[in-house]
């Protein structure tokens, strides 16, 4: 009589691949049910310690609910969120995080249809080590590509410092009691930062890549427009899902108001958090780095300094900029430099033409070959043709210094697509 081998059918997920495996006795046979598929970040913002004037009064937080809109750049069907305790001196505790479409970015409205509840190591609450970052469980959540996401979370007590991001550009909201689950925060308190999130990855074919932009101001989106999502980084997030070549690359931007290459200025400088910011990113391929206006225009902002330490200010930005090559390098991540935008007429740095000799060097650097794997030569396309020290009129915010909304929609159109073709 034959006998026919009783198979038990087991399924498990690795590296988003889903296998299927047939057992049979001490036999097995595994069969890949899915094509394979990677993380990738859809949305991130650097952290760091939130300005006096930019932190969150510990009385809301306690026994509080904080609801966040952030807008992703690749879409996907699976994603997971990274909660943040990068700055914190003690032990966070969110007792829970929920995620949902909004109603509209500009409001605390969610559609409740679509409200699901994070858990962490199977567990509804989350308590994270100082220093420390936690990544969600997976889980099953349709975001399309440039959509927006709101995610909510509950404290019973305030973090003792707290890690965010202050120059959102995005309206979050803050209410007392816990209402993670809850449609509207009608007596909500409004306010334009991020605090506790710090990424949001999606499941991606495993052609998929990631593009990050390290920066300062000029990259966080100062002179955007809130609640438009008109960075340069947008506009460019934009148009890679426009081209049927680059659906699969996502954007993180990784700019820091007032950030500096060298020193600590608003936020770690750029070397300090570079593992963070970069490295750490999930499916990183390219690398954008638009650093260095802050540097230059630091050294002589209150008085006029020696030939030589412009010099050795030159020096030490093209240092660090070949230090940031090369660990880039070490990880298989493409550079591409960004020349430093104009910057004479500022008010803040009113900068003099030992200042914009330095930038001119820089530049030259950028632009030469044999240091970075690619140029965007922000500079040419902002600046005044008859003018060329200073930002063009009407891509000029009005400080001269950063860019407008018009500024940065030249800025992130001006780069070539091709750049990010596998």
């Amino acid at each position: 009589m034959d006998i026919k081998p009783s198979f038990t059918r087991r399924t498990f997920i690795d590296h988003g691949l889903l296998w299927l495996v047939f057992v049979a006795g001490s036999a097995f046979h595994v069969v890949a049910a899915a094509k394979p598929q990677v993380w990738i970040v859809s949305w991130a913002a650097s952290q760091q310690i939130p300005e006096p004037q930019n932190a969150l009064p510990a009385d809301d937080l306690r026994d509080g609910t904080v609801r966040q809109i952030f807008h992703l750049s690749i879409g996907g069907s699976t994603l997971r969120v990274h909660v943040s305790n990068a700055f914190g001196t003690e032990a966070l505790r969110l007792t829970a995080v929920h995620i949902a479409h909004p109603r509209n970015p500009a409001s605390a409205a969610i559609d409740t249809a679509t409200d699901k509840a994070l858990t962490f190591s199977g567990s509804p609450d989350v308590t994270i080590p100082p220093g420390a970052e936690y990544l969600s469980d997976p889980v099953e959540f349709k975001v399309p590509a440039l959509s927006d996401l709101a995610v909510t979370y509950h404290l019973d007590a305030p973090p003792a410092t707290e890690t965010g991001h202050p120059g959102s550009r995005a309206t979050s909201y803050v209410s007392p009691g816990d209402l993670a689950a809850a449609e509207n925060l009608p007596d909500a308190k409004h306010f334009d930062h991020w605090y506790q999130i710090s990424a949001i990855d999606v499941l991606a074919p495993k052609e998929s890549g990631a593009v990050v932009a390290l920066g300062d101001s000029i990259t966080d989106g100062h002179g955007a427009t809130t609640n438009w999502n008109d960075r340069w980084t947008d506009v460019l997030a934009r148009r890679l899902q426009n081209s049927r070549h680059t659906r699969s690359v996502g954007v993180s931007n990784q700019g820091i108001g007032g950030n500096h290459l060298l020193t600590d200025g608003l936020g770690p400088n750029a070397l300090a958090r570079f593992d963070r910011d970069v490295l750490a990113q999930a499916g990183v391929r390219w690398l954008i780095v638009l650093e260095g206006v802050n540097d230059l225009g630091g050294l002589a902002r209150l008085a006029e300094v020696p030939d030589a330490e412009h010099a050795d200010r030159v020096r030490r930005v093209l240092a660090a900029y070949r230090q940031i090559i090369t660990r880039a390098h070490a990880h298989g991540i493409r550079v591409i430099g960004a020349t430093i935008t104009p910057y004479v007429g500022s008010d803040y740095y009113h900068p003099g033409p030992l200042s914009e000799k330095d930038r001119q060097a820089v530049n030259g650097w950028i632009r030469a070959e044999g240091h970075f794997d690619a140029l965007i030569d922000f500079d040419a396309v902002v600046r005044d043709p008859h003018q060329p020290e200073r930002l063009k009129p009407d891509l000029d915010c009005g400080d001269h210094l950063h860019p407008s909304p018009a500024g940065y929609k030249a800025m992130g159109e001006s780069i070539p697509l091709t750049l990010f073709r596998r």
